[in-house]
């Protein structure tokens, strides 16, 4: 069966999450993603544990739970970028290449003789992308960054939490690394952008990514509204800057989401909470004045809405096509019936000889479904297979470079 990748070769010289994420989306589509790892340390993610996968008697492995979620369907070379040797070895396999993706300072592969301009003048039809903090230029090029980081300056966590005034009313982050695994998302389209322009073209070309700008980007609506109304958007808690209702309510057991978006949704609510009253009030009729209005409307929702538990809310809202759901913890989440009829659960052979979980990518495609190989690989598991196979490395080569600490 042909995967819609499988002849693209991805070196990929990413730690942590923003590009593995990258990485682990093409390998996910059939690409060949090679890992380069340091050796003996490996990626740091590998020891961001516990929890740490077990292997078949039980004992903790190397790899945590972390490095498993990003690095599944790759394989694992371990190369000192620090030396001329390693730096040699990863030139040669970008000779074939199409994608390089690394996620270095600025400045420090091409210090190495790896960066784009490096790169493009052994294989012109390289796509080279850089995931950085802040981007490869401006007065911010040189710092490093985290998701926690960008998650503050981009704006998210001043709109994210409970509203200036109630109790526990801090800025909050997300739940997940957000702006990493939005990054990578980011990085994924602009490197298939980019192999698709290179049809045209006949040439790679270097792309370069910050996590800062994906964040701002993302802003997207309420960024909108601060440009057209020039009020800072404020902390809402669950609710939602431009829609009503669209937040939690507390049921008599439980609490729902409830997300109207359009006016026709809205009626249907109203039906069947027994107020079509609040239907045809001219204050509530439409979008706009919901939202205009919504310290009237949103207590009167409330009030009605703990009458019955979450369980029957769901039922009745459903039936009549209004948006709602539950709110799932973790377990949940993976044992609802459409999440387990998705198959977003996986299980994968680890080279710890024992299975792995894992989760599903959402992409479908009807002609060359994802084809799910390994789970993350252990440290190097690929280093004599790729050096010996790609570059013809004799194995006296491989295990001198070895004892040297290169690989």
């Amino acid at each position: 069966m042909t995967s819609v990748l499988g002849h693209i070769k991805v070196l990929d010289l990413t730690r942590v999450l923003a590009g593995p994420w990258a990485t682990q989306n093409l390998a996910d589509m059939g690409a060949e993603v090679i890992k380069i790892e340091r050796p003996v340390q490996g990626d740091d993610t590998r020891g961001w544990g516990p929890p740490f996968l077990k292997d078949a008697d039980g004992n903790e492995t190397r790899d945590s739970s972390y490095f498993l979620s990003a690095n599944r369907g790759k394989k694992s070379v371990t190369c000192d970028l620090s030396q001329p040797e390693g730096q040699a070895l990863i030139r040669a396999l970008a000779k074939d290449a199409d994608v390089v993706v690394e996620n270095y300072k600025v400045g420090t592969l091409a210090r190495y003789g790896l960066g784009y301009e490096d790169l493009q003048q052994i294989n012109t039809r390289l796509v080279y992308c850089s995931i950085t903090g802040f981007g490869q230029d401006g007065p911010y090029a040189a710092l490093p960054g985290y998701d926690f980081v960008f998650q503050g300056m981009g704006g998210l966590m001043s709109i994210t939490g409970q509203p200036e005034g109630t109790p526990g009313d801090e800025p909050m982050k997300a739940g997940i690394a957000i702006s990493d695994l939005l990054t990578g998302m980011y990085a994924t389209t602009a490197i298939l952008g980019a192999l698709e322009h290179r049809h045209v073209s006949g040439a790679g070309q270097h792309i370069d990514l910050s996590l800062l700008d994906c964040m701002v980007s993302v802003n997207s609506y309420v960024a909108i509204n601060y440009f057209l109304s020039g009020k800072i958007p404020q902390r809402m808690g669950n609710a939602h800057a431009n829609m009503v209702p669209y937040q939690v309510f507390r049921c008599r057991e439980g609490s729902l989401i409830l997300a109207v978006g359009n006016d026709s949704q809205y009626r249907a609510l109203c039906q069947v909470l027994g107020r079509a009253d609040l239907a045809t009030d001219e204050r509530y009729a439409s979008a706009g004045n919901r939202n205009r209005h919504r310290e009237l409307l949103i207590p009167q929702l409330a009030d009605l809405l703990r009458e019955k538990t979450m369980a029957e809310w769901i039922e009745l809202l459903e039936a009549a096509n209004v948006p709602c759901g539950p709110i799932y913890n973790m377990q949940q989440v993976f044992e609802d019936p459409q999440v387990r009829h998705r198959g977003m659960r996986l299980s994968l052979p680890h080279g710890a000889g024992v299975q792995a979980p894992a989760v599903a990518s959402p992409l479908r495609f009807s002609d060359t479904p994802l084809q799910y190989g390994r789970a993350a690989p252990t440290l190097g598991e690929h280093t004599d297979a790729v050096l010996a196979g790609q570059l013809g490395l004799a194995p006296e080569r491989i295990a001198a470079l070895r004892a040297r600490g290169i690989v």
